[in-house]
């Protein structure tokens, strides 16, 4: 049996679409609600400064940035290959490139906090 990597990118690739499809409708609603004035206290600027402050915490957005990105990226690949667009190598590159910035950019504006 031949060894493949695909564990490598579907595994980080069906939690980032399982995780966004359940939490970020969630997390997208709450914060427009805490944008808007409307939400309750657990959700004021205060707490949820203090909540990212923590390293736990710090860890779980990282994760939950790094996933959904990596879902993006991934889908992105194969949308541009089911368009036609066959400089797979290429693609791959440039959309897992623009996952991991993003991720590091998350990174290093948690770091911050």
């Amino acid at each position: 049996m031949a060894i493949s990597n695909k564990p490598i990118v579907w595994g980080p690739f069906a939690a980032g679409g399982t995780l966004t499809a359940f939490v970020t409708p969630a997390l997208i609603l709450l914060t427009l609600l805490a944008a808007l004035g409307h939400a309750p206290d657990l959700l004021s600027y205060e707490r949820l400064h203090a909540f990212a402050g923590h390293w736990p915490a710090k860890l779980a957005l990282a994760g939950l940035v790094f996933l959904s990105l990596w879902s993006a990226a991934h889908r992105l690949r194969i949308t541009c290959y089911d368009l036609g667009i066959r400089a797979d190598i290429l693609v791959a590159t440039i959309v897992y490139a623009g996952a991991l910035a993003g991720t590091g950019a998350s990174v290093l504006y948690l770091l911050r906090i």
